[in-house]
């Protein structure tokens, strides 16, 4: 690692910064996970797209489909194709504890930069706040590596600002990525200050929280290498500008790209998320791929629902 456990905290908000993406996992047709595929996507991602991080198998990567020697696979496949020109976090979540600790070693010592790790599901619990606490506190106990909370609702509740905060001054703790309503997430950052980073994947909400909230981090999901191409990177741009202080530019940028947030929204079918995003990508000339099950496939006419709304979008190839 580039940081002793001590020094997590202000290493993460040095280079923690900036546009990570979370990464779809492409999978064969035989359901295999294609290594070829995803390393191609993520040399795009990098080198085309000016991805800062990238996200690893995580939700959006099917990690509750894939097996444990898969999931380490993953990391290590992002580690060796970021080599230092963006950055890892990569998702060791799982209800069984001695297993997310196996993935956070093996993490930690493959090169990721850092491990998040979700909320876990709590039956019958009712006070949630100290088996929450204690939860986070044996991951930072065991590991020198950074870590990023993570709550949102297929947990089956939403950690409160008032429990992150507590976490929050766990000395590895780095960041949190909270998928809660707005009106948590302003709390939760008034609450840590530049302790940790507060983050949500909703993009449409970034550059607000670029100009309120003065977040650094976007952390993270899908639109970063859907809303944009290799010489359309308005999600780049409008990210830079508001960075500079410049919010009239940067509103203008980030309006022009409501008619591809627009054709997105009205084109994906509600219960084939996944399917969606993949699919999306191959418009893009990304590499796309199945899904595993349970997640389902986008039956022919709903692809050329989507193929129409991408054609009308204006995304420039």
């Amino acid at each position: 690692m580039n940081y002793s456990k001590r020094d997590a905290k202000a290493y993460a908000r040095e280079n923690m910064t900036g546009i990570w993406a979370a990464a779809l996992n492409p999978f064969n047709d035989d359901l295999s996970l294609d290594e070829v595929g995803l390393r191609s996507n993520i040399r795009h991602w990098i080198d085309d797209l000016d991805i800062q991080g990238l996200f690893v198998a995580g939700k959006q990567g099917e990690f509750f489909s894939m097996t444990l020697d898969e999931r380490k696979r993953n990391f290590e496949i992002a580690v060796d194709e970021c080599a230092g020109k963006a950055g890892v976090i990569v998702s060791v979540s799982d209800q069984n504890v001695d297993t997310a600790l196996d993935l956070a070693r093996h993490a930690q010592n493959c090169g990721a930069d850092y491990i998040v790790l979700h909320a876990p599901v709590l039956s019958f619990v009712q006070d949630r706040g100290e088996v929450l606490y204690q939860y986070y506190k044996r991951f930072c106990d065991e590991l020198d590596i950074g870590i990023a909370m993570w709550s949102h609702p297929d947990s089956g509740y939403l950690m409160q600002p008032e429990e992150c905060a507590r976490i929050a001054d766990l000395p590895n703790i780095v960041a949190i990525k909270y998928s809660v309503p707005r009106e948590m997430y302003v709390k939760l950052t008034h609450m840590v200050g530049d302790k940790i980073h507060v983050s949500t994947s909703a993009e449409h909400e970034w550059l607000d929280n670029i100009l309120e909230l003065d977040w650094k981090l976007y952390l993270c999901s899908s639109p970063p290498y859907q809303l944009q191409t290799k010489n359309d990177q308005r999600m780049n741009e409008y990210t830079r500008l508001a960075f500079a202080g410049k919010a009239d530019e940067a509103r203008k940028v980030f309006d022009s790209l409501n008619p591809v947030r627009d054709a997105m929204k009205r084109t994906k079918p509600a219960g084939k998320p996944t399917a969606f995003g993949k699919y999306w990508q191959e418009l893009l000339g990304q590499v796309g791929g199945r899904v595993r099950p349970p997640m389902l496939e986008l039956t022919e006419a709903e692809k050329e629902i989507i193929r129409k709304g991408f054609a009308e979008c204006g995304l420039k190839p």
